[in-house]
Parts: structure tokens; sequence; C-alpha cells
């Protein structure tokens, strides 16, 4: 599956715009025709990989599943993230998280949930005021990503939506160079690491209220 529509003007080939993430996820769910692997999805996502497997498990992750999911899906966005951190050039994950699969039905079911969401971010993004140069901001969002995908993974009940949904943020400005959206995303992390921050104190100190109160000596 190619990134960008090619076309051609007076002659001579032109590279058009590249398509929307939505459209080739759509594209993905039409053509699925037998079990869709990650390894599948990775292929077909081309050179845009590292942001949009990011986005892809940071939506999985915004989906209510039992508990123990977010730690599941949150193993393959830590991954990918370090990755990005360090600046590889391909997303690389074990092979049991490649190679793992779901029907076509299921992944069509999945798509219908995930695209009319993403279709109604695209229309309010597109590329304008990007920081940075080249590849610095892969390793930034990177970064960024990864301290958001540890935070996903803890067992906090609820407490993966929204740094899920801002690593999907960020992951789609990286996709669109949407400086103003990186800008949103960068909030929406930061939110999310004030309330964690703010649940573990509050826990903390619960803790030791009830530890001085002698209520574990009862």
């Amino acid at each position: 599956m190619r990134g960008f529509e090619d076309g051609q003007i007076d002659g001579a080939p032109v590279r058009r715009r590249p398509r929307r993430l939505s459209q080739l996820f759509a594209q993905m769910a039409r053509d699925a025709d037998g079990p869709v692997s990650i390894s599948n999805i990775r292929d077909a996502l081309g050179d845009r990989s590292f942001a949009a497997l990011i986005v892809f498990f940071a939506a999985l992750n915004l989906i209510p599943l039992p508990p123990p999911s977010s730690a599941i899906l949150g193993l393959p966005l830590v991954i990918v993230s370090a990755q990005m951190m360090y600046g590889s050039k391909r997303a690389w994950l074990p092979r049991f998280v490649m190679e793992h699969s779901i029907s076509a039905e299921s992944f069509r079911s999945v798509m219908d949930r995930l695209i009319p969401r993403l279709i109604s971010l695209e229309r309010m993004i597109k590329p304008r005021y990007w920081p940075f140069w080249r590849r610095q901001g892969d390793r930034v969002i990177g970064v960024m990503c990864f301290v958001l995908a540890v935070i996903v993974t803890l067992p906090i009940p609820l407490g993966n939506w929204l740094p899920a949904f801002s690593s999907s943020l960020l992951g789609l400005a990286l996709i669109e160079r949407d400086g103003i959206l990186f800008a949103v995303g960068t909030i929406v992390g930061l939110v999310a690491m004030v309330v964690i921050v703010a649940v573990f104190g509050s826990a903390t100190a619960l803790i030791g209220f009830l530890w001085t109160s002698n209520f574990f000596h009862m």
C-alpha cells in the first residue's frame, strides 16, 4: 500500500499530498480478506510506521477494555516510542507482537470505531508552525510518548485514557507536521502527568495516614 497518491502533469510524474491515516486504515479494512497482523499494519503504513503505530496503539487504549489490557496494549507503545527516541529507521516489535493477528471482521469492527474519530481530528489539522527540523521532531515526540506510554501501562483505573489520547495527538501532529496540534498534545500530556502524580500522591498520603493511625494494626 502506498502512502502517496501519484499523478502526472504534462507527462511528468508528480508526488501529491500523502493520504491521511484514516484513508490508509480504511483501505486496509476494505482489502482485508484474512487475519490482519501487526506486521501487516506496519508494512502497510510504510515510511510513516513509527508515528502511525503510535496513533494506532494509543487509539486502542482509548477503547474501554478489561484492566489487564492497558498493560498489554501499552507495551508496544513503549517499544515503538523508545525506538523513535533513539532514532531508529524502522519500527521493530517482538515476534510474538508482530505475529499477533485478529480476524478481518474484528479488524473492521475496530476500524469502524477508530476511523470516524480520526477523520474528525484530521479535519482540523494541517501542516503549520512545525517547530522541528527533519527527524528532530521524531526524537522529541519519541521521548514524550515513551513517558506517556509507561503511564499507560500502570494499573490505574481509567488512568491510561489521557496519556493515550495525548500520544495519539502527538503521533498525528508528527504525521501532519502540525505545530498547533503538537502544542495541544503536549498540554494534554502535561495534564495527564499532573493527574497521575495527584493520584499517586493522594494514595500515598492515604496509606501514610492509615499507617500512622494504626489502621493496619487493628
